[in-house]
């Protein structure tokens, strides 16, 4: 059997029934454009690290792809062989005995303070503005926003409850992907606000459709209460910071404007970690290691008083 033959079948047996759709387009799409051009040909039992290596190397050299999509893929074929190694197809992951390309850093530059306050100010009228104004004020992922529905919220205690995600392609419902990202959100009076705010607005928006508007109790809708389409999300974001002059960043950086200023300001990593819904404190800690560390000179300085120094 080929690599090739392999990870076709490992993608119908154990990746399609068990992950999500979205999930399982992701390792196809990664499979069919970079594993089996290059190395798919290749009998699965005589698979050798340096074919995974030259494989690497080749991807990294084509000055093309991202250090991110270069580890991705060596992260799919390593998942794949070690399926390959459990069933007895194999006895070894070669993707083991190869080190793993670089883990790209990129710099993150999320909104400032006063950027976020003129953004919202800015957007304040904008159909999506109650959108872009409670994810700076909660952290959720954009999934989770387009996902919210009002049974998720209870407005006069001020809690969110996440419990799922909307699927880019099929506008379903699934569950959140960790345990951890399925969490209660206490809201505060800002957020509450922005909520208040789009019920209104929807309210308007259902009246004026009558009888075309679909009863599908989200949060965030077309003026039809049809789900709204990430990419237009994205797009009606991008034109509003046009708008508003402010420099171009990805809808993901709304989250990051979160946690950033968020720590920024005071609060403790573990919590910001449980508001954002991340698998491991460490994550939080990683992402956000710059701020970490106005932390820590926050805490060594909290020392000196105790202690009576300076």
């Amino acid at each position: 059997m080929t690599v090739a033959a392999y990870l076709a079948e490992w993608l119908q047996g154990s990746v399609q029934p068990r992950c999500r759709p979205r999930t399982y387009e992701s390792y196809r799409q990664t499979v069919e454009r970079y594993i089996v051009p290059a190395i798919g040909s290749i009998p699965l039992a005589k698979l050798e690290p340096a074919d995974v290596a030259r494989m690497l190397a080749r991807l990294s050299g084509r000055g093309t792809l991202s250090p991110t999509t270069v580890r991705y893929v060596y992260s799919v074929l390593r998942i794949a062989l070690g399926r390959a190694l459990k069933a007895g197809r194999v006895v070894r992951n070669v993707c083991t005995l190869v080190d793993p390309p670089a883990k790209a850093s990129p710099e993150i530059r999320p909104l400032t303070r006063d950027q976020v306050r003129a953004f919202l100010a800015a957007t304040a009228d904008d159909r999506l503005g109650p959108l872009y104004g409670l994810a700076v004020a909660t952290g959720l992922r954009q999934g989770e926003l387009l996902g919210l529905r009002w049974s998720d919220l209870d407005l006069d205690s001020g809690a969110l409850v996440v419990r799922h995600t909307l699927g880019q392609r099929d506008h379903a419902l699934a569950e959140p992907k960790t345990e951890r990202a399925h969490r209660t959100l206490r809201l505060g009076a800002a957020a509450v606000a922005i909520l208040r705010e789009q019920r209104r607005r929807q309210n308007g928006e259902r009246l004026a459709a009558g009888r075309g508007w679909h009863h599908l109790d989200f949060v965030f809708t077309t003026r039809t209460g049809t789900p709204l389409g990430a990419s237009n999300v994205i797009r009606a974001f991008h034109a509003a910071l046009g708008r508003a002059g402010l420099p171009h960043q990805r809808f993901h950086d709304l989250r990051h404007a979160y946690a950033t200023l968020m720590l920024a300001d005071g609060e403790e990593l573990v919590a910001v970690s449980r508001a954002m819904g991340h698998a491991t404190l460490s994550v939080t800690a990683d992402v956000y290691g710059h701020v970490s560390e106005a932390m820590q000179e926050r805490a060594a300085a909290r020392m000196d008083r105790i202690l009576g120094v300076g």
